[in-house]
């Protein structure tokens, strides 16, 4: 059980890295919104997120 907690932990992490990477400090609030909204089960929140996200995504490709 430890294992795979920390085996998602640090696939969390990358992720995260990943974002702050290619989209920068709008693209890790906007993940953080959306995590913060899944784990209170705020669907404002996570939706704000999710729209963020998507807007950066469209932005980039």
């Amino acid at each position: 059980m430890p294992l795979i907690a920390l085996v998602v932990a640090a696939l969390a992490i990358g992720f995260e890295q990943l974002i702050q990477w290619k989209y920068g400090p709008l693209g890790i609030v906007a993940f953080v919104l959306l995590t913060i909204g899944i784990k209170a089960k705020n669907v404002k929140l996570s939706g704000v997120g999710a729209g963020l996200l998507v807007l950066l995504l469209a932005q980039s490709g």
